[in-house]
């Protein structure tokens, strides 16, 4: 009797796969943030954030993305800060070690880090953008059914997004050798040891806490990584803006 269910389980679910493609998933998850021509209409995002380390130090984070152009982001982790800056031509990162003086981002971590030129994540209207998409199945997360879908990046990067199968939510995303950035991009780092190629290793972000903005479209309001000694970190969204005015000295190295 168990090998029958366990049979008709799987029947049921492989019915369920072939009713759906990536588009239809992908479709779903667009609708449910707000639709399509709502999300053309973002040009520019504001975000702070904040996070406590497994020490108990508070850390502040200030995004400023605008649509294909710039991604800045500075981190105050009380004792020091950092800054990352990307424009679609260059980028820049403040050294900490170095009195915080600026450092122009090498052709390879510039090349990486494209997809944080994106306000939203990079599934929306991902073929205009020249990335592919794959269904590669249903995986349960955090007692979630979730849809597996395999972004291939123009660039080449490969990024598995989860999405809830009942409100078609974003739940976690993962990639290999950088982490999950604010909407699945980079922000992390590689890690390896003794002087050889760095080791590749997984990434994951989760999303939960959707909320409307007042242009009526959703976005996660917390975010939680991996944090040193392998425990998770959550950043908690406490300011979102939508197409505001962005100064022309956020472009620069300052």
């Amino acid at each position: 009797m168990k090998r029958i269910l366990l049979s008709l389980l799987a029947i049921l679910a492989i019915g369920q796969m072939q009713a759906q493609t990536a588009d239809d998933v992908i479709g779903k998850y667009v609708q449910a943030i707000g639709g399509l021509d709502k999300l053309k209409t973002v040009n520019s995002l504001y975000m702070e954030g904040v996070s406590v380390s497994p020490n108990g130090q508070e850390i502040t984070t200030k995004t400023i993305k605008v649509q294909g152009k710039l991604f800045r982001q500075e981190i105050d982790f009380g004792m020091g800060s950092f800054t990352m800056i990307l424009t679609d031509k260059e980028g820049w990162f403040s050294n900490p070690r170095n009195g915080g003086a600026f450092e122009a981002m090498p052709a390879e971590m510039q090349s990486a880090q494209q997809q944080e030129l994106d306000c939203l994540f990079p599934l929306v209207d991902y073929a205009a953008k020249g990335h592919k998409a794959e269904l590669i199945g249903l995986e349960t997360i955090e007692k979630v059914e979730c849809y597996n879908i395999k972004l291939t990046l123009k660039n080449g990067k490969v990024y598995n997004y989860y999405i809830d199968s009942k409100n078609w939510y974003v739940v976690r995303v993962s990639t290999k050798g950088a982490g999950g950035g604010m909407f699945g991009g980079g922000g992390g780092g590689r890690q390896g040891g003794g002087g050889g190629a760095p080791a590749e290793v997984e990434m994951k972000t989760d999303y939960s806490d959707y909320k409307a903005t007042a242009e009526g479209i959703l976005f996660p309001m917390t975010i939680t990584r991996p944090g040193m000694g392998g425990r998770n970190m959550s950043t908690n969204v406490e300011k979102l803006e939508l197409n505001k005015p962005v100064d022309a000295k956020m472009y620069k190295a300052e």
